[in-house]
């Protein structure tokens, strides 16, 4: 009975160690009547009703460890969606202390126990963000984007699951869509000139703006993860699909090891949905449907202290859960769920290395 009581006790402690995350993008959590970009109206009090009644209900149900939110406007409408799941008390609501509601903002929502230190939501880029250059051999022009802010406000913060595990550095982000910039509103456009290509110029422009803004994320990363053993997470709408040159810019597309290697990348970062696939049949993995096309636009990166076969392994990969049923057939603008999927990754602590328990 001793035996049993203290295997249950160290059981105790090791999940006690376990740590979850979980990306949730809000569809523009707007207080009812309050303008939503053009839409001066913004969500009726019926849909704004049952869009907290949704949001309540995903956040009971992931009962992540930390939440990273985007596409949030109101903070006071995802307080009143943390009470109504019961999460008031467990949970801590992190938004910008001077957010006014006028715009969209990153947020996360954390274990009280868990925050370490303030958080903090960063606008500019990096010193070191150049993007310039001459090019690499006589053909080429020379090229220069002259990005100095992200599009929405990377949020970093710290958090700790137990006194006896290291520090997790983590970041929430939500870069610019895919959907083509409105090139019609600049100076320059001519509508002679220009319309025909509206369409193509505009993604060209998106692209590179998010491009930026993933390169200038990751130096941020870079600086804490290289020749560190510091856990990093990365959370967010990246608004791109995981073979996409802006998560091959984040991640820096490490090599996925065999079942029986160990290495681990200093300064990688291995998504989530890959560690589920190489446990999956198939790839049922998708968190956004348009026109008919399913994509993965919803990430969660993990540096390698969460990575399986990482020498430096900290916690091991338990599983992944996307909650997208709610995609297939919703009017969201109406139902009040979100268009995007709800994804939800589960660490347990498991130190790859004798002595670390």
């Amino acid at each position: 009975m001793a035996r049993q009581s203290r295997e249950v006790m160290e059981s105790d402690i090791m999940a006690a160690k376990d740590v979850s995350f979980c990306s949730f993008n809000l569809l523009n959590l707007q207080l009812p009547g309050k303008s939503v970009y053009t839409d001066k109206d913004g969500w009726s009090g019926e849909v704004y009703d049952r869009k907290i009644d949704f949001t309540a209900g995903m956040l009971a149900r992931m009962d992540a460890d930390l939440f990273g939110f985007q596409e949030l406007w109101a903070p006071k409408a995802l307080e009143e969606a943390i009470d109504r799941a019961g999460m008031a008390e467990s949970h801590l609501l992190l938004a910008p202390p001077d957010h006014s509601g006028n715009r969209i903002t990153c947020a996360a929502a954390i274990r009280r126990d868990l925050l370490v230190n303030e958080p903090e939501w960063i606008v500019d880029f990096p010193s070191e963000m150049v993007l310039h250059s001459t090019g690499d051999d006589p053909q080429q022009p020379e090229i220069s984007v002259n990005l100095e802010r992200f599009s929405r406000p990377v949020l970093r913060l710290q958090l700790r699951p137990s006194p006896d595990t290291p520090i997790i550095e983590a970041f929430v982000c939500h870069f610019k869509s895919k959907r083509p910039a409105e090139i019609y509103r600049e100076k320059w456009y001519d509508r002679d000139t220009h319309g025909a290509h509206r369409t193509a110029l505009g993604y060209a422009l998106s692209t590179i703006r998010r491009t930026a803004e993933a390169a200038a994320l990751r130096v941020l990363i870079t600086d804490i993860a290289k020749k560190t053993e510091t856990p990093v997470v990365l959370i967010g709408d990246m608004n791109d699909d995981k073979d996409s040159n802006t998560l091959n810019i984040l991640s820096e597309q490490p090599r996925f090891l065999t079942a029986l290697s160990t290495g681990g990348g200093d300064n990688a970062l291995y998504a989530a949905q890959t560690l589920q696939e190489y446990r999956s049949v198939r790839d049922v993995y998708y968190t956004h449907i348009y026109q008919d096309q399913h994509g993965s636009l919803d990430h969660i990166l993990v540096s390698e202290q969460f990575y399986d076969n990482s020498r430096r392994r900290l916690w091991r990969f338990d599983g992944l859960q996307v909650a997208n049923d709610h995609l297939n057939w919703d009017d969201h603008k109406d139902s009040g769920t979100n268009d995007h999927g709800i994804i939800l990754a589960h660490f347990k602590w498991q130190p790859a290395r004798q002595g670390l328990v």
